[in-house]
């Protein structure tokens, strides 16, 4: 039983590392519930505190990740528009067979979000673009490195109680 638990909880987290980068999966989140999997393991002892602390972490991202694209947005011009862009861009750009294409497709989605539904002209398109791209890429780093953080304590408890779990 220990073995489906930890299974479901290590699938969890690679789903969860995968999302971090996907817009369309709640990476952090998920990677959470692979530790919660994990402690309902019935070897385990449940670690009310270890699963509070680091659902309120998962959770803080969770809703940063909205307001971090946004803020580099707005710091540099843009509009909701430009936010919307980096979005489909990001979703365009990862199924397009184009090299760079999650690189490239959340920028260009940026500057046709400003320059067609803002009506955003020349430079300041541009520069408001970058603001949502540089958003974006900030959010993604910080929910990667969590992602990467949960897989780390994750491996780490279930090392450490490798001889209750086999």
């Amino acid at each position: 039983m220990d073995t489906i638990f930890l299974i479901g909880g290590l699938l969890l987290m690679f789903i969860g590392i995968i999302g971090s980068i996907l817009p369309v999966l709640p990476g952090v989140p998920i990677s959470w519930a692979g530790l919660v999997v994990l402690y309902l393991s019935p070897s385990l002892s449940f670690d009310t505190t270890f699963i509070t602390i680091t659902g309120i972490v998962a959770i803080s991202l969770y809703i940063l990740d909205y307001i971090i694209p946004a803020m580099g947005t707005k710091r540099f011009g843009g509009s909701r528009a430009g936010v919307w862009g980096t979005t489909i861009g990001l979703i365009i750009g990862i199924i397009a067979p184009i090299p760079f294409g999650i690189l490239i497709g959340p920028f260009v989605g940026a500057l046709i979000g400003e320059m067609i539904f803002n009506k955003t002209e020349g430079p300041q398109a541009v520069k408001a673009a970058f603001g949502s791209f540089i958003g974006f890429l900030g959010s993604t780093f910080i929910k990667f490195f969590a992602t990467i953080i949960y897989l780390g304590l994750f491996i780490y408890k279930v090392v450490e109680n490798w001889e209750l779990l086999v």
